[in-house]
């Protein structure tokens, strides 16, 4: 990561500031928020940056994009956010709005006594068994094959993996889906699944802690927060075109340059498993949800800090390996703000 978070991620406790959560915006200049723990590490930066420029306060709390939906629906928040989209029923039915706000990437993590960053490669099948159960030891021989130069110790493997609602979640077991017919037929995708084998931990932060506090131990996590946690190292994945990729930007790039929202309603996609020799297997664009029956004026102020996230913001996220969006995508994004918010510029 070439940036550095203000904030520590492994003692996260979900707030971009100290106010608590009330029903709708506390006071003038403030601004209430909830969801996905993904997109915490970037908008914590613009959260305090946007308040040093305008003086509006942004209060987030990361606590899975199924509690950032939930809040939305229940209006005890303004903005919500989910690395999951929503189908245009749900968000017809709950007077939501949703359009992405940056690419946010997922990466497998483990903590082998010896083992560096990017010394250890894994596929999305031999990952899929590995989550399903069906591979206990990290010498198995589907492992061994990938990584023939890796001295794999004899050490059961613990399985590390989202308790709560999450988008992160999603997209990960999305792409087992796509890699593993098993997987897509006895699990699923969604926020929640009901895991075949492993632990459970709160929030990225939570994931990255137990895999950096359990040797033996493999899990997934939001990018930013592997580069927190010192006591974890990433796995080089084998991605849609059999090829060996990095996770650095610009793998994380090429994916995301599949991104096109001109084709789709309500800015639906799902990125995970991308063709290309250079694309990163696991990439997924995060999602704000807002309501349309709010006043025009409590979104615009909404929208002005999102705007300033998708602007100004798209240094900060760059230097924390998200990848922002074009200006041809922003126009759209704002474009909608206009058409279905009534609250733009």
């Amino acid at each position: 990561m070439n940036g550095t978070l203000k904030f520590g991620l492994s003692a996260l406790a979900g707030l971009v500031t100290a106010a608590a959560l009330t029903t709708g915006t506390l006071a003038a200049g403030t601004l209430n928020g909830a969801g996905g723990t993904a997109i915490y590490p970037v908008l914590s930066v613009w959260a305090q940056k946007y308040q040093q420029k305008t003086g509006t306060a942004v209060n987030y709390q990361a606590i899975g994009s199924g509690g950032g939906i939930a809040q939305i629906k229940a209006k005890t928040v303004d903005f919500g956010n989910s690395d999951k989209p929503l189908m245009h029923d749900e968000l017809a039915s709950s007077h939501l709005v949703q359009f992405p706000q940056v690419i946010i990437t997922i990466v497998p993590v483990v903590h082998l006594p010896g083992i560096k960053s990017g010394e250890m490669v894994i596929d999305g099948p031999t990952l899929a068994n590995i989550y399903l159960g069906k591979i206990t030891k990290w010498n198995d021989a589907a492992i061994k094959k990938l990584n023939p130069h890796v001295p794999l110790p004899n050490m059961s493997i613990v399985v590390v993996h989202r308790s709560d609602g999450s988008g992160t979640t999603f997209n990960f077991t999305n792409y087992l889906g796509k890699v593993s017919p098993e997987w897509k037929s006895s699990v699923g995708s969604d926020t929640s699944v009901s895991w075949p084998a492993g632990i459970g931990g709160k929030g990225n932060a939570g994931v990255a802690a137990n895999v950096a506090q359990t040797v033996g131990s493999i899990g997934y996590v939001e990018y930013a927060y592997l580069m927190e946690n010192k006591n974890i190292t990433y796995m080089n994945m084998i991605n849609h075109d059999g090829k060996l990729v990095k996770p650095n930007m610009e793998t994380f790039q090429s994916a995301a340059a599949h991104a096109d929202f001109s084709k789709v309603q309500d800015f639906y996609l799902i990125l995970t498993d991308q063709p290309g020799a250079n694309s990163w297997p696991i990439v997924a664009a995060t999602y704000m949800l807002m309501r349309n029956d709010y006043p025009a004026a409590k979104n615009r102020d909404i929208l002005k800090f999102l705007d300033y996230g998708l602007h100004e913001g798209a240094a900060d996220a760059t230097k924390l390996d998200y990848v922002p969006f074009p200006e041809t995508v922003v126009k759209q994004i704002e474009a909608s703000w206009t058409a279905q918010l009534h609250a733009w510029p």
